[in-house]
């Protein structure tokens, strides 16, 4: 294969014209031929000569109009920005690996020795820059073959590949969902049997792999893949133990792994927002230790919601993820996840919905899509009625939130207005009254409007022996 007319940038001639009077070859190489084959998205161009890797990154820097160069030493690696791509250049090398670190030894190598380092073969791919064969494809491990058919291979034995740098298991996987490519069988027993390596990687390392799990168009492919392989149990046990379904009485729960993970495809498909993702997986989390059996009545898991909640930051912590606005939305949406499910069984009233806009507020829109993606069953009645009532919510919704505006609720008399006109300090009564006067509001009791909601606060203060200020 040849890729010289995809290949047109001129920066790409330029390289190779530096090389040749450098005296060395070089070659693009790695995810960037992949995903020129695969007619993805390309940004980032990883050149490869055999070589000074730096010293052929500053020429062709130069020759563009010598754009700054960020160099890594330690790496062997430079790289700059140029015309909308990243270059990074290194020279050839070859590695070899202690037991304990995915660190290499690095050692000056050849091109060949630098593509049986790569992980897997569609990553072995590179293209020559010599102006003889500007364009050809080099694939001695049958990279391109791989990619025709969809599958995750490693150049070398497997069981080395993925014991040298466990990352890669992850990587296997990652690109397995992202690409909807299967493992080959080598790889799937490989990784089976090196599952255990995963705990010498970092933690911040392997979240950014399941991140990338996430955000791929249907993450259930990636997190099946752990399951089978033995990696989800290492990297997110909570999420393993929902797996099974136990029987009692001749009464059975749904499997909540395969539940959660239909639940995580649904929202995929309408939000691309990572944060909103994560909810849909932490969304049943606590129902392993809520689940109880009750005689006449089958499985519970009664509070699951509000454990799961719980929950939420002591994984977030662990699992290195972000300890800010981001974890307390997925907390709040793990607590309020069966709110509008509840209403969809119910006669919706304004009041529950007014309640439900006011403890969700800007992320009502998301706690729908959770919810609307909750509605799973293999009872196709069950899950119409279901949908049916649950626009019926998103109308009232709309309709409750336009008159009342509950949504960023801010109470219509402050506590300064009362502190002013009946002449008293900071108390106590001065939050029972505003409290008074949400639950009037949410309630429906009175328009959440300042003359009602003053006219109200009077008739509270009153019985409770405040009066106003004399002027």
């Amino acid at each position: 294969m040849n890729l010289k007319q995809h290949i047109d940038h001129p920066l790409f001639a330029i390289i190779g014209e530096e090389a040749a009077a450098m005296g060395v070859q070089a070659f693009a190489i790695g995810g960037f031929v992949r995903d020129l084959i695969l007619d993805r998205p390309v940004v980032d161009v990883d050149v490869v000569c055999d070589g000074d890797g730096i010293t052929l990154a500053q020429r062709c820097a130069a020759r563009v109009g010598s754009p700054k160069v960020s160099i890594f030493k330690t790496f062997g690696t430079a790289h700059f920005a140029y015309d909308g791509f990243d270059w990074e250049f290194v020279g050839a090398r070859k590695e070899s690996y202690s037991k304990d670190s995915r660190n290499p030894v690095v050692s000056a190598g050849t091109l060949e020795d630098d593509q049986k380092r790569r992980d897997f073969t569609m990553n072995a791919l590179a293209i020559s820059l010599q102006a003889s064969n500007f364009g050809e494809v080099i694939d001695p491990f049958n990279g391109l073959n791989a990619i025709a058919k969809g599958e995750i291979k490693t150049p070398l034995d497997p069981d080395i590949t993925y014991s040298d740098d466990p990352l890669r298991m992850m990587r296997a996987v990652r690109f397995a969902s992202q690409l909807n490519f299967v493992l080959d069988n080598e790889s799937l027993e490989a990784i089976s049997r090196n599952a255990h390596r995963i705990k010498i990687i970092t933690q911040e390392r392997i979240t950014v792999e399941i991140n990338k799990i996430i955000e791929s168009s249907r993450p259930s492919v990636g997190f099946k893949l752990m399951f089978k392989t033995g990696l989800l149990e290492l990297v997110f046990p909570e999420m393993h133990r929902l797996q099974g379904v136990e029987i009692r009485d001749g009464l059975a729960h749904k499997d909540n792994f395969y539940h959660t993970l239909e639940v995580l495809d649904n929202v995929a498909e309408n939000s691309d927002d990572l944060w909103l993702r994560w909810a849909a997986i932490m969304h049943d989390i606590a129902k392993p230790p809520t689940k109880r059996f009750q005689k006449g009545l089958g499985w519970t898991f009664h509070g699951h919601e509000d454990k799961g909640s719980r929950m939420v930051p002591r994984i977030f912590k662990r699992m290195r993820l972000p300890m800010d606005t981001k974890m307390k939305f997925v907390q709040k949406l793990v607590l309020l996840h069966l709110r509008p499910i509840a209403l969809t069984k119910e006669t919706i009233t304004d009041s529950a919905v007014r309640r439900l806009v006011f403890e969700a507020g800007e992320d009502i829109e998301a706690l729908m899509i959770l919810c609307r993606a909750d509605i799973t069953s293999k009872n196709e009645r069950k899950v119409k009625r279901y949908l049916a009532n649950y626009e019926k919510v998103l109308e009232r919704i709309e309709i409750v939130e336009e008159s009342d505006r509950v949504r960023n609720f801010q109470p219509p008399v402050t506590g300064e207005e009362i502190m002013e006109k009946f002449g008293i300090g900071p108390c106590r009564e001065i939050g029972t009254l505003k409290q008074q006067i949400k639950e009037a509001i949410l309630d429906g009791k009175i328009p959440n409007e300042h003359q009602a909601a003053w006219e109200y606060t009077l008739e509270i203060a009153k019985e409770m022996g405040l009066r106003l200020r004399e002027i």
